[in-house]
């Protein structure tokens, strides 16, 4: 007879529904006011856009020809990032390079359009910028420097939890999917969730009730019955290359396109990104001509692009603030929208969408200044002047990171598992034990979006079968769910490779199929 699964009855002041980075903006915010919240996610941290972004910290000089409110707020908010989060930022700044073939007007005009969002923009001799970047076009016209940065959109959430969890016991629970809401007078009076790793019917009862699921907010709003979310749902792909191919952010000078910038971050570069209308947010894949697009545009304005090594290509769903219709995805706002949900006659819910990871603590700002209104709390927001306290568990999403801290320690019993990205034993050790979202028997996958492990040229090839020998060996995996991590991490990376084999990285592939199916035979591995 099979036993029912239990329930479990939660009591927070809010919750908080979805854990990318506005949620985890959200979380600390109103733990800076003094309000306890509860944190969940279906997945895991920055399982949506949050993680599939190119990290780009923007000057808001990319908007400025279509949005320039959102320019102004991303300049606004850069700042302040540089300020409160400067542990997971590195100030790269930006170049904005035009080509042959591009159109010489808005090439001339970029200044003066940074001009209004108070955006510093300095031209600069394409000779000068050939020695910035020597790998630039040959056919470079005209170029310019901007304020861009990159920023690490996993270390900012995992420091935005943590030092929420450290103020006031607010908490995270990953793998926590809400089914439905139970609504009674205006008033969400509870909502029931899954635990999507046990089965576990939980009821969690709050007394605000935060909406901050992304590209999922409509979905998760209509849960509550309200129909005053309307989003678009665009796609953007990206790659990631073997090698650091630059030193500043890239930009293509011309209105946004597709392949027309490329993020260095750590070792690696990031290119991108398209821009293609879906509907289905659960079969979100990279395809083998979006990959062709990005290469072809990006080649034009640096030309090695056409034969860089590429380890990885991945796709995340930007949340837009347009209706369905038939005009360009990248001319919809890149604003944010709050709804307070007082048209769908409720009064303790509410949903924040659309934005940018670089606008994410406003967004945070916005919301928790409605909630605690609504809590009678009179505590101002704090986020702009309070900086991100380091947390050590949190440090090893940081590129680079793990040579410094090993070095550091010189203790030769610490053993690297990741050659790659050079992650130590200890890390793992601080992971499984302290990182926000950690769990009795931590998955790969969960070990990987809290450190570098699996990010280099192999993909996890290796260090997937180090790592998960190690929790064997301490104590963490203990039967064949182990195995089944080990599966699920390998197949969670070949996700990201399988259209960008070719070459290098063909090779790279078949030898990891001989290790995982041929020697390991996790290709047999059953879930039973």
């Amino acid at each position: 007879m099979t036993q029912k699964p239990k329930e479990q009855r939660i009591e927070t002041e809010v919750l908080i529904i979805g854990a990318g980075v506005t949620g985890a903006g959200i979380m600390r915010d109103l733990a800076l006011r003094g309000v306890q919240s509860l944190l969940i996610d279906r997945k895991d941290l920055c399982a949506g856009a949050s993680g599939g972004n190119h990290g780009l910290l923007h000057s808001g000089s990319r908007y400025i020809s279509s949005d320039l409110h959102s320019a102004i707020e991303c300049r606004e908010e850069s700042t302040i990032l540089k300020h409160v989060a400067s542990q997971c930022i590195e100030e790269t700044g930006g170049l904005f390079v035009a080509v042959e073939g591009d159109d010489p007007g808005f090439a001339e005009n970029f200044a003066a359009l940074c001009q209004p969002a108070g955006i510093a923009c300095d031209q600069i001799s394409c000779a000068d910028a050939k020695k910035l970047e020597p790998l630039l076009s040959d056919r470079l016209f005209k170029a310019y420097r901007v304020p861009d940065a990159t920023i690490d959109p996993f270390r900012l959430a995992l420091l935005n939890v943590a030092h929420a969890q450290m103020l006031n016991n607010s908490s995270f629970r990953p793998h926590t999917e809400i089914l439905l809401f139970t609504v009674k007078d205006g008033k969400i009076e509870s909502a029931t969730c899954r635990d999507n790793r046990t089965n576990t019917t939980l009821t969690i009862y709050a007394k605000q009730y935060i909406n901050a699921g992304g590209a999922w907010a409509m979905n998760i709003a209509q849960l509550a019955g309200c129909k005053d979310v309307s989003l678009l749902y665009s796609k953007g792909t990206l790659l990631v290359s073997h090698d650091r191919l630059t030193t500043h952010v890239i930009n293509r000078l011309r209105p946004p396109g597709d392949g027309d910038i490329l993020v260095p971050g750590g070792t690696v570069s990031v290119l991108g990104t398209t821009s293609i209308r879906v509907d289905d947010l659960e079969t979100v894949k990279p395809t083998v001509a979006e990959i062709d697009i990005n290469v072809r545009e990006g080649a034009a304005m640096i030309p090695t692009l056409a034969a860089a090594r590429y380890i990885r290509a991945f796709s995340g769903v930007r949340p837009l603030l347009q209706s369905a219709g038939g005009s360009d995805d990248r001319e919809a706002t890149r604003g944010f929208a709050l709804l307070d949900h007082s048209t769908q006659n409720l009064s303790n819910f509410s949903t924040i969408t659309g934005g940018k990871l670089t606008t994410y603590r406003l967004m945070a700002e916005k919301t928790c200044d409605l909630v605690a209104e609504r809590l009678n709390n009179s505590e101002p927001c704090q986020t702009h002047i309070t900086p991100l306290p380091d947390e050590e568990s949190c440090k090893w999403t940081e590129p680079g990171a793990s040579p410094k801290y090993w070095y550091k320690a010189n203790d030769p019993e610490d053993m690297i598992l990741c050659e790659c990205e050079m992650v130590p034993q200890s890390a793992i050790d601080e992971i499984v034990k302290d990182a926000p979202g950690a769990e009795k028997e931590m998955t790969l996958k969960a070990i990987a979006l809290r450190s570098r492990a699996g990010k280099g040229p192999c993909q996890g090839s290796f260090c997937g079968i180090r790592i998960a020998s190690y929790l064997y060996d301490q104590g963490h995996y203990h039967d064949t769910t182990g195995l089944i991590h080990m599966r699920d991490f390998f197949n969670e990376r070949f996700k990201g490779t399988r259209t960008v084999t070719w070459g290098l990285q063909a090779a790279q592939m078949e030898l990891a199929e001989a290790l995982h199916c041929g020697l390991l035979g996790l290709d047999n591995i059953n879930d039973d």
